[in-house]
Order: C-alpha cells, then sequence, then structure tokens
C-alpha cells in the first residue's frame, strides 16, 4: 500500500479576485452540461415536452414508453423532473425514470445522436494525423495509392 503523507497548507484570506477566480472555474467546468429544466406534457401531441438549459427541446412520445402509457391525462400533468433533472418521476406511483435511459431507448434519436458524435469526431485532428499531413503537404500532398498489377 502507498501512504500518501498530508502537506501543509496556508490559509489565505479569500479576496474578491480569488472568489471571481472560483466562480469562473465552477461556470466553466458546468458550461458543457446540457441541464434538462422544464417538464411539459403536451396533451395535444400526447408527449411530453422536456427543454433544456440551452434553450432546445425534446419531445417524447408517451406511446413509445410502456411505463407512461397506463398512466392517465392527469396522472401525466402531473409528472415533474427529479434527481437534479436527471429524472422524470410521479412521486404517488413511485415512478421514476432516468431522461438518459429514455433518449437511449429512442432508436432514431440514437441514430441522430450516433451520427453527430461520429462527425464531431471525424473532425479531430491527433497530433499523429497533423504531422503525416504536413509531411505529405511538403511532398506534394497525400501520396497516390498503388493499386497491385495482376
Amino acid at each position: 500500500m502507498k501512504t500518501i503523507k498530508a502537506r501543509k497548507h496556508e490559509d489565505q484570506p479569500v479576496t474578491q479576485r480569488i472568489l471571481d477566480q472560483a466562480i469562473d472555474q465552477g461556470r466553466k467546468r458546468n458550461a458543457p452540461n446540457i441541464q434538462p429544466t422544464t417538464l411539459r406534457f403536451l396533451s395535444e401531441l400526447n408527449a411530453l415536452a422536456i427543454g433544456f438549459s440551452d434553450q432546445t427541446a425534446l419531445l417524447l412520445p408517451v406511446a413509445n414508453y410502456p411505463e407512461l402509457r397506463e398512466l392517465s391525462v392527469i396522472e401525466l400533468g402531473q409528472i415533474e423532473l427529479g434527481f437534479g433533472g436527471k429524472a422524470i418521476c410521479l412521486e404517488h406511483r413511485d415512478m421514476h425514470m432516468s431522461i438518459s435511459g429514455m433518449i437511449s431507448a429512442s432508436e432514431s434519436l440514437m441514430a441522430i445522436a450516433g451520427s453527430l458524435v461520429a462527425a464531431r469526431n471525424g473532425r479531430r485532428i491527433s497530433a499523429a494525423k497533423a504531422t503525416a499531413s504536413k509531411a505529405n503537404g511538403a511532398k506534394g500532398g497525400r501520396p497516390r495509392k498503388k493499386i497491385a498489377e495482376t
């Protein structure tokens, strides 16, 4: 077992500058996190509308989820966000459904997510790709593929 010796830290007074830096770090840490903030049942569409912190929204049809199909319109209107926006909850039925799980249960949403992730990953440039690209550029571009003679 590795033993780690505790270090002594000098207490520093919290100045406005240090406080502002800490707040900025917290905002940056939470910035990419898209948090569900609103939930409404739209009876005309028979769907749950989930609004997110970046002003986007998602409609999830009740018919796609067996747990929701058996609920009345009144109960669907009583569903609330819970677990810090991670789930939808109907307390008197002891129902808690993960929003991520609901999204992942939709084949069409997962197909869209898969293509978006693939497109984003395809734009990434690693150090090895950048080096190879520079070397090929210095030689006049990408070398042609050699076709084997038969």
